[in-house]
């Protein structure tokens, strides 16, 4: 069965919504180049005046074939929340707002603006959820290299978006380039980059990690966030 595209997904919106739809977005890896075929997903963010039951219904089928294809649900706002959430989810409007496509409508992001004091709170919150998330991950990973393997590759996308809103909250435009992007956080928090270098190469596909490799890498990887729960430590008190 052929998987559901973007251009499908957009038809499909516009006729359970109709006139209400105001716009389809896509944002995330995918709009900005660094996209891997069979690897990374589809992010899309929908914006309609007013949602009801019996349109999600209606999608509901769609929405499974784009979970199938390997996608995340689309995000749907109305109108009226995404004018007012950028302080409750900072680090994703930061992320829109650099790296997006519209695939429909008008661009929603004439006057959104991410305060950093907003987008420092979040990213702690986030970083430190996610240094937990993988020590839990390790614990049940136990001696199985290939499930710590797994651990680091799924794990990558999301420490990129942190990495992204730590050059933020530093003042750099982030880097397109996951590579170069894991340097310059490396740099600014006295980690060391290549545990997350290897990553990405392993999920590029260019230097593809054995499943022998995971422990000593997961180690890294590991205390590379510890020393950004630090650097955030110190930004919050240099604030």
């Amino acid at each position: 069965m052929a998987k559901l595209t973007l251009d499908e997904l957009s038809a499909q919106l516009r006729a359970a919504f109709s006139d209400a739809l105001r716009t389809v977005v896509l944002f995330g890896s995918a709009a900005d180049g660094e996209h891997i075929p069979n690897r990374s997903d589809y992010n899309v963010l929908v914006i309609v005046d007013r949602i009801d039951v019996a349109e999600l219904r209606a999608l509901s089928a769609t929405a499974r074939a784009w979970r199938d294809a390997g996608n995340p649900p689309p995000l749907i706002f109305t109108t009226e929340e995404w004018r007012e959430a950028s302080d409750v989810f900072p680090m994703e409007y930061a992320d829109m707002l650099e790296r997006h496509r519209v695939l429909f409508g008008e661009s929603p992001f004439a006057g959104i603006r991410v305060s950093p004091a907003d987008l420092r709170l979040q990213l702690e919150h986030q970083v430190r959820g996610k240094l937990l998330a993988l020590r839990q991950g390790t614990l049940a990973a136990g001696r199985d290299d290939k499930a710590e393997l797994a651990l680091l590759a799924s794990s990558l996308s999301t420490i990129m978006v942190m990495f992204r809103a730590v050059e933020r909250l530093r003042g750099v435009t982030p880097s397109r380039d996951n590579a170069e992007l894991s340097r310059s956080v490396a740099a600014a928090a006295h980690i060391d980059a290549e545990p997350f270098l290897r990553v990405v190469r392993h999920v590029r596909g260019e230097s593809r990690l054995a499943p022998g490799d995971a422990p000593g890498v997961l180690d890294g990887y590991l205390h590379g966030m510890e020393g950004v729960v630090r650097w955030l430590d110190g930004f919050a008190a240099q604030g």
